[in-house]
This record gives structure tokens, C-alpha cells and sequence, in this order.
């Protein structure tokens, strides 16, 4: 038996990145899938968007491990979207046991009074207002289903302590640990457990890009992967430079899996050390 067998995960952020490896990673220990992801561009954000070819490979990455996928295109910022995708979902996988609130956007970097508004207030929809909306279109199922659960919301080491220049990305990464931990005491009656995992840098593209590279090494014109590696690495107590999406993934089987169940209200760092450096 795998370790969420039989179960049913609701991942939002799923088309590629942490979220794509969530789905996979809980696929191969059993869970079927409810995935979500946006799927178009947003103003100022230093990378690509996921595509709808990308929200296509993660269905076909969960279906080659002969488990049941139900994939759609919804925003965090618009509960009635996210909560048609639940219910939807529920309806045809038959439960829902497990939350992934992984969405999230790394915004551009900049002092704090230099931050627009308009960039203030997107990075705090998505990053916070949208892991909420995504535990209250959540809970209700979680609740009927009178078996408990667990849900797991996307943090960041800059959830745990600060870094200059990105101050509307830590707000909201803080917020984050607040809910969980109000969260956390609400659903305890229900059995419902609630932690956040807080990840140091990661090899995905919301790392691994211009934006990142420049605001670790702003002693550089035009720097690099390589030398975003050095800055990292220096961040980090472990000598690396950053984690796997895996890494983060196998934190969250583990928080959703029976393994952790009386383990609650924990943020718990997969950060190579970063959090006690």
C-alpha cells in the first residue's frame, strides 16, 4: 500500500514546478489528483507563465502512474473559480483528504517604498489571500468527509525571517504561517491537520531566473546561474545552492500521509540550514 492510498489531493500551482512534483510525487504513493493552475501571463513577474501544455504534461505524468487526474484552469484570486474545481473534482474522484496550497509568484524585487501598489497587492492576493481562498474552498470537503485530513500551505524560508528588497513576498509568506497556525486550532476537532513547509531556494523557474540572479548578486551587470550558485550557496548551511522540487515534495507526502498524524500547526523548513545560519 502507498502511503496515501486511496486518497485525493487538491494541488493548486500543479502545471509544472513544486506543484507538478507534488501531484506526481503523491501519485506514486497512492493519491489521486485534483490540479489547478492559472495558465496566463501576470504583469511584472520575471519568468514565463505555465502553459496549458504544461498542465497536459502533469495529467499525463499522473495518468502513466495509473492514477486519476482532474485538471483545470482556475486563478487563486477568484474563490468561485477555485471552489467550481473542488467541487468538480469531488464529485468525480469521490472525496478529498489532502490540500497542497503550493500558488505563488515571486514578484519583482525592490525597496520597500519603491514597491508600486499595484505589485504590492497582486503579490499578496496570490501569495496569501489566495492560500486562504484555497483552504475555504477546501475545508467543507475535507469536513463532509468526516475522516480528518490534512492540509499543507507553501511558505518560504522568507516566511521564517526577512530579506531586504522583496518585503511584499515576505508579508505574504508570513501571513502564510499565521493562517496555518489559526487554521491549525479551528480544524483540530475535525481532525483536520494544518502545517506549511518553507523551502530555500528551489531549482525551479520562479527561482532560476533574471530577477532572482540579479537581486543575490546585485554586484553584477548580468549574472548568471553560476553566479546566483555562489550567493546561494552562502545562504545555505548545507554547501548547496539550492534544493529539488522533489525535496519539497517529499515534505509534503510526509505532512499528508498518516506518518504525521498528530503532527500539526508546524512550519517545517526544507532549507539546507538556511532557516538556523
Amino acid at each position: 500500500m502507498g502511503r496515501v492510498e486511496g486518497k485525493v489531493a487538491f494541488i493548486t500551482g500543479a502545471a509544472r514546478g513544486q506543484g507538478r512534483s507534488h501531484a506526481l510525487r503523491l501519485a506514486q504513493e497512492g493519491a489521486d489528483i485534483i490540479a489547478i493552475d492559472y495558465l496566463e501571463d501576470l504583469p511584472e513577474n520575471p519568468y514565463p507563465p505555465a502553459t496549458e501544455e504544461d498542465l497536459v504534461e502533469t495529467v499525463r505524468q499522473v495518468e502513466a502512474l495509473d492514477r486519476r487526474i482532474i485538471a483545470s484552469k482556475a486563478d487563486v484570486r477568484d474563490f468561485d473559480a477555485l471552489k467550481a474545481a473542488v467541487d468538480d473534482g469531488v464529485a468525480q474522484l469521490g472525496r478529498l483528504d489532502i490540500v497542497s496550497a503550493n500558488a505563488g509568484i515571486a514578484g519583482r524585487p525592490n525597496l520597500s517604498e519603491d514597491v508600486p501598489e499595484d505589485e504590492w497587492m497582486r503579490m499578496i492576493d496570490i501569495n496569501l489571500n489566495g492560500v486562504w481562498r484555497t483552504a475555504k474552498a477546501a475545508i467543507p470537503h475535507l469536513k463532509a468527509g468526516g475522516r480528518g485530513g490534512s492540509i499543507i500551505l507553501t511558505s518560504s524560508d522568507a516566511g521564517l525571517f526577512p530579506y531586504a528588497n522583496i518585503s511584499h513576498y515576505v508579508s505574504a509568506k508570513h501571513g502564510v504561517v499565521g493562517l496555518m497556525r489559526t487554521l491549525a486550532l479551528e480544524l483540530a476537532p475535525d481532525f483536520i491537520r494544518v502545517n506549511s513547509v518553507h523551502p530555500t531556494t528551489v531549482d525551479t523557474l520562479m527561482v532560476q531566473n533574471d530577477g532572482i540572479y540579479r537581486l543575490f548578486r546585485p554586484d553584477l551587470e548580468n549574472p548568471t546561474k553560476d553566479d546566483f550558485a555562489q550567493a546561494a550557496v552562502a545562504m545555505n548551511a548545507l554547501p548547496i545552492p539550492w534544493v529539488e522540487a522533489v525535496d519539497i515534495s517529499n515534505a509534503v507526502l510526509f505532512l499528508a500521509s498518516d506518518e504525521s498524524r498528530y503532527i500539526t500547526g508546524v512550519p517545517l523548513p526544507v532549507d539546507a540550514g538556511a532557516a538556523i545560519k
